[in-house]
């Protein structure tokens, strides 16, 4: 069995965090391990029930074991995967079938999948998947996300300090999923807010995994209702849980990545509330 961990974490209302401490509100939204070296790390979020983390093979590799935990026989019986590589070149198979997984490359891989196996080209320089999963009701083609076929969206602009390279991968203009949407976002030098102005959107929970921040810096993650914000600091290689009723956006001490997870009872990208920034408190 591969070296795995899984930590769950449950949902929570509006009014269940107004007086979490910062001890808390980390404890119950922020996820600080999300890779190690030939380790699994994976958490059970129980908004909207995503399942995310990272897979880092090196010498040998790792598959995903989740069955009784799901009350299921293998992973992927009723969910649906996706993975974007973010370290060294890498490789994957899938039921047998294996193809390369370059920097930046990402899969889907759709339900009733049986093994999903992940492996580094080399040890020294590892792959790094980040995963994510949820629930299915259909099953749809797995499909390779090269990151050569993608066309970015460039939105923002340097007077507001927010211009950025969004690559949409698990997304209805690439593939056809049941409820996953997954994509990475990069900001350009001299930029630090992402998501901004910002949103919510009621049918749909997100999850953020922040990278290639350098590792004395610092991001300031903003969540909670538009008019009672909260703020976790979190550092490179660190993800925080995003409810479907939280606003989620961030401003760090340097330019940096994320990849922004999300699923629910839609795939609807405009399906969003806007906040305008005076709203915010």
């Amino acid at each position: 069995m591969s070296n795995q961990t899984m930590e769950t974490r449950y949902a929570h209302a509006p009014s269940d965090i107004a007086k979490f401490t910062t001890e808390e509100l980390r404890r119950e939204f922020a996820v600080e391990k999300i890779f190690e070296e030939g380790w699994i790390h994976l958490t059970y979020t129980h908004n909207d029930r995503l399942i995310f983390g990272g897979v880092e093979p090196t010498e040998k590799p790792l598959e995903i074991i989740l069955d009784k935990v799901l009350g299921v026989e293998y992973f992927l019986e009723r969910r649906e995967l996706g993975f974007i590589n973010i370290g060294g070149d890498g490789s994957v198979e899938i039921d047998g079938v294996e193809d390369e997984v370059l920097h930046r490359d990402g899969y889907y891989v759709g339900k009733e999948t049986k093994h999903v196996i992940f492996k580094s080209k080399d040890s020294k320089h590892p792959a790094k998947f980040y995963v994510a999963s949820a629930p299915a009701h259909h099953k749809y083609p797995n499909k390779k996300i090269a990151l050569s076929n993608i066309n970015p969206l460039t939105p923002g602009d340097d007077e507001h300090m927010n211009k950025r390279k969004i690559n949409q991968y698990v997304h209805p203009n690439q593939v056809e999923s049941c409820q996953l949407q997954m994509g990475l976002t990069s900001l350009a030098s001299g930029s630090s807010w992402n998501t901004m102005p910002c949103h919510t959107h009621e049918r749909r929970m997100e999850a953020y995994f922040y990278f290639e921040l350098p590792k004395e810096e610092a991001i300031f993650h903003f969540m909670g209702k538009p008019n009672e914000t909260k703020h976790l600091i979190l550092h490179d290689d660190e993800a925080v849980i995003n409810p479907s009723w939280s606003v989620h956006f961030g401003v760090a001490t340097s330019n940096y990545s994320f990849i922004w997870a999300m699923c629910g009872e839609n795939i609807t990208y405009d399906d969003m509330d806007i906040i305008p920034i005076s709203k915010l408190k």
